[in-house]
């Protein structure tokens, strides 16, 4: 592909939905569903240079990503980034991910490097668990993973990609509170769960094929909304020895369980927390919902709202 002069990119928060299999057994790892949510976003711009300057939200980090994917390159110029506008962090939104790959994509843009996806993850060293943040990044809609293969770290296949209703709109609340597990206090997690039951795997992906896909194939929010939330509740148990129960113990667990109360179909959350969510039909739904939330929270998080996005990362170039 021909270099661009400079690059823009704006990137959204990745939502898990959950994990399909703990277990290995048929010799993949992990697996899962997700989306992008239309608010948090990153945005960021990338020039070429000389040499490698970074300025503006989570630089540090930035940085490092940067360097990564030039030395994996073997590329000997630099870029000049600045990061408007970054993701929280920590807070179960694949912050890393995004941040990550949309440092790779600018560079690629920027020196005529491979742009597909798996290969920016490779580069990046993302996807060695889930995959769902590189394929929200590359596409829109309701994405399933099919998990790392045993003994590989190379990133999930893409399985299913649907899209939502323009109509269904996703409430992401993430409240003050503990940051989600990440690093390499992740990977020890990991490593010290217990194995879930075969029966317990085998209905997640049952759920999956036979209950979530079709209703979202069928435009059926609620079918939709009843199979989700009871994704999130079997596959949060499998987490529990971790995060101390189902969902995150502390704001997270309250706000799924306020979600439902206050009308949200499909509630549940993202990753480690403590960004939960909840889907309802049409605008006026989510106004009233994002206001019903907003007087539990006070000042203590933050409320997005928006439609589920129907395209991957943006990317604008000069």
């Amino acid at each position: 592909m021909p270099e661009a002069r400079a690059v823009s990119i704006e990137a959204y928060a990745r939502l898990h939905f959950g994990v399909l299999d703990l277990r290995g057994s048929r010799g993949r790892w992990f697996g899962g569903i997700g989306a992008s949510a239309s608010a948090p976003s990153l945005l960021l711009s990338a020039s070429r240079a000389d040499t490698l300057t970074v300025e503006g939200d989570d630089a540090n980090r930035a940085t490092a990503f940067a360097r990564q994917f030039l030395d994996h390159h073997h590329l000997t110029c630099g870029a000049a980034i600045r990061v408007q506008r970054g993701l929280p962090s920590h807070a179960g939104l694949g912050s890393g991910t995004q941040l990550a790959l949309s440092i790779a994509r600018a560079l690629a843009e920027l020196y005529a490097v491979d742009a597909d996806p798996r290969a920016l993850a490779r580069a990046m060293g993302r996807a060695r668990r889930s995959a769902i943040g590189t394929w929200t990044f590359a596409g829109g809609g309701l994405v399933v993973e099919g998990g790392r293969r045993s003994r590989s770290d190379d990133c999930g296949p893409l399985i299913a990609r649907l899209p939502f209703p323009a109509s269904w709109r996703c409430v992401v609340v993430v409240p003050d509170g503990p940051p989600g597990i990440s690093g390499a206090d992740e990977a020890e997690a990991f490593a010290k769960l217990p194995q879930p039951s075969e029966r317990d795997v085998e209905h997640v992906s049952h759920l999956v094929l036979m209950a979530l896909l079709p209703a979202l194939a069928d435009g059926d929010l609620e079918p939709f909304g009843r199979a989700l939330t009871e994704i999130q509740e079997v596959t949060g148990r499998w987490f529990a020895p971790a995060q101390g129960g189902t969902f995150a113990s502390g704001p997270s667990r309250e706000f799924v369980r306020h979600l439902a109360e206050l009308g949200a179909v499909g509630v549940g959350q993202s990753s480690w927390g403590p960004t939960v969510y909840g889907i309802v039909d049409g605008a006026d739904a989510a106004a009233r919902l994002v206001e019903r939330v907003k007087t539990v929270l006070g000042s203590s998080g933050q409320v997005f709202e928006g439609p589920f996005r129907s395209e991957g990362a943006r990317v604008w170039k000069a």
